[in-house]
Formats: structure tokens, sequence, C-alpha cells
């Protein structure tokens, strides 16, 4: 059966240039970085290549970008670095954050609740997924060090204003200096984002900020942090003396060379592909909006251009998915990293939808290898399977 995937917001497979790229470093030059002799020296300057385009694409520093295994745990290494140096330091335990933020994310600062005593303040969003300026601006506190915001949300696509707010926290931050209080840090979680949108941390004004390579043609197991040149951070990996101290462990060089590649490829296309795929979701969303008793998710116009999600009401997501799979449709009901709990998606529920209807939620995210004939077949396929588990479905009336 050919497959048809619609779920490049969970994963992506390695682009084959990519692929090649990285096979150097498995089968040949797969040295320990840490070895003085030739084979560890060769992978170590691959790895420094690596930091460097990384760097330049994201316009920093060499020296400001830290390799780790995953976004995970660059977030973790971000929010907890920052929080446990604030905490030894006395100057603060108070982190603002979203409602619709990763699990990477919210489990983390809701562990530093829980166990070490920080305070937290979840931000609501509006229907859209949209976190207003303003509401960060009121819930900052002598006691902030930390505000993580999500670029783009994972699950319904939504843009959030990144430049504004940080912007505003840097205004923030000159008024907190003249006061002798120590700044605040501006963490941003932008896996989905990288592909797609402006990553310029000096333009957008960030602090700190997590990426992964599976999310854009790399391999899965390699993920980056951004960290500021002058942002105190406390390792969260103790060992050996890789990444600067900042992340021990061996490093993942095949993996590392493979995202620098990937990452400058996706950024050398997002331009065509922008267009391209906003083109494909708008076709989906179009043709799906004829199924009645359904709604688009997240912001219209402020929206990442592969993200295409609904809820339908009168039907459970995962029967959905099943049915789809059934078609050699590959598709997601919310992230990833929390698609196994029976739980509605949190997102979801923060934009005002009612659990009931939560469950009936179904996210298509598209991808470089999408084409206009995969949607078609979609298209196609969809409208029946929503019909026909309706017609199961014991529950019926107003949501």
């Amino acid at each position: 059966m050919k497959e048809f995937y619609f779920d490049y917001a969970a994963t992506t497979p390695v682009d084959k240039s990519v692929f090649l790229e990285m096979e150097k470093y498995l089968k040949k030059d797969y040295g320990n970085p840490s070895s003085v002799y030739s084979k560890g020296q060769k992978a170590k300057c691959a790895i420094e290549e690596a930091r460097e385009k990384i760097a330049s694409i994201v316009n920093a520093e060499s020296s400001e970008i830290v390799f780790t295994s995953c976004a995970t745990e660059s977030s973790n290494l971000a929010i907890k670095g920052v929080s446990f140096v604030r905490l030894s330091e006395g100057s603060g335990n108070h982190i603002i954050t979203t409602k619709i933020e990763h699990p990477s994310v919210l489990n983390t600062v809701k562990y530093l609740e829980k166990i070490h005593g920080f305070k937290a303040t979840y931000l609501d969003v509006d229907s859209d997924g949209l976190v207003s300026v303003e509401d960060i601006k009121n819930a900052v506190t002598d006691k902030t060090i930390l505000v993580s915001i999500m670029y783009a949300n994972n699950e319904i696509g939504t843009i959030e204003p990144i430049k504004e707010i940080g912007e505003e926290l840097r205004g923030m931050n000159k008024i907190r200096e003249a006061r002798n209080l120590k700044p605040i840090y501006f963490h941003v979680d932008a896996v989905q984002a990288v592909s797609y949108l402006d990553i310029d941390v000096n333009k957008l004004n960030i602090d700190l900020m997590s990426i992964t390579g599976h999310k854009f043609y790399a391999p899965k197991g390699v993920g980056a942090l951004f960290i500021k040149k002058g942002v105190d951070i406390l390792p969260q990996v103790s060992g050996g003396h890789q990444e600067r101290g900042m992340r021990a462990g061996t490093e993942n060089v095949a993996g590392i060379v493979a995202m620098a590649k990937a990452l400058d490829i996706v950024k050398n296309e997002a331009r065509e592909e922008c267009e391209r795929l906003s083109l494909l979701r708008d076709y989906v969303f179009n043709e799906l909006s004829k199924i009645g008793d359904m709604q688009i998710t997240g912001s219209i116009s402020q929206r990442l251009p592969h993200i295409a999600s609904f809820v339908f009401k009168y039907v459970e997501g995962e029967s959905l998915l099943l049915r789809l799979n059934k078609k050699g449709i590959y598709a997601s009901t919310a992230s990833a990293c929390s698609s196994d709990s029976l739980q509605p998606s949190h997102v979801l529920l923060a934009i005002g939808i009612k659990p009931e209807v939560a469950h009936g939620s179904l996210r298509l995210s598209l991808g470089k290898y999408t084409k206009n004939e995969d949607v078609d077949y979609l298209i196609k396929i969809l409208p029946p399977i929503i019909s026909e588990l309706r017609e199961m479905s014991a529950v019926k009336g107003d949501f």
C-alpha cells in the first residue's frame, strides 16, 4: 500500500544529502572527538564546523551553541540551568510561560514548582492561541527570572509575537538594571518554527533557543541550545568536559554534522517551501471546511505554513487515526510527545475547545515530500471516514 505521510510536525525523514553527509562520520571518521589522534581530531573539527554553520544561520557566535540530544534536553538545560543559578543567588524564583507550551517546557516548570519551590505564572491565550505581550508585562515581578514562550505551536500552528515579546523584555531589563535587579531571560522553543521563520536571535532579542534536528530532515537524537553570552546557566548533565562543560557526554558527531547540513538546506529553501506549503495547507482548509460540524483550530493569519489542524464534532480522534492508517494515511491528533494520553489536548482546552470536542482533533502537517496528489487523496478519503464514524457515534446533539 502506498503511504501518505501527514505528520511532519512529529518527525521528518532524513534528507538524502544529509544522510550522505553524516555517513562519513559513521563509517570513516568515526573517532571520539576527545581523542588526540587524527581520527578523533577530524571528528572534533567536524563538530566545530557544524557549530559555526548553525551559529551563522541564527546570527550567534559559535561559542553560544551547545549541542544536546534533542529539544527536550535543550529546554531542560535552559529552564533548569537558569533557575538553579538564580535560586543559588537568591535573585528570584518566578517563571512566566503559557498554558499551550510543549510538555518539555510545561512539565519542567511544574517540576521546579513542586520540587524546588519556584513560582510560576501560566498565561492564558486567546481563541487563536496567541499570548498577549501586555499579559506578559503585567505578570512580571521583581522575582521574575525567566519567560519561556514557544515560537509557534506544534499542535495548532499559531505563531507567537516573539519579536514583540523580546523587545518588551529588553526594555524592562534596562529598567531593572537601573534598579540593580538581575535581567529576565527569554527562552524560546523554536522547534516548529526553525524551518520557516526568521530565527535571528539578535533581531528577536532571544537569550536561549531550543531546536532539534529531526523536525527539519536530520536524524533523531541530536539538538542544540543557543545560550547568549553572559547568560548564567548551570549544566544539567555531569561528567566530562564536552561542550565547554555545558553538556557532558561523547558528542553525536554524525548527528551534529547532519543537523547543520539540514538546517542550511531548509533555510535556503524556506521562502519557496513556505509559499508551496501555504497553498497546499489552504487547499486542505478550503476542502475540509465543506465537512459539517468542523472547526479549524489556531490562527488563520498568524500560522505556520505546514500545519492544518481541526476538531470534528461527534468523532473520536483515535478511531479517526486508525481508519486513516488503514488507507495508508499517517496523521496525528496532537503533539507526538503527548499523543499516548487519553486526556484531551491541553492546547485545545486552553483555546476554549470543550473537552468532548477536543477528543475529535486532527493535525495534518505537510513537508518537503508532500505532493499535490497526496493532498488530493487525503481530501477524497477523509470525509467518508468522518461520516462513517459519526453514524457509529453514540454522542449526538449540541456541544
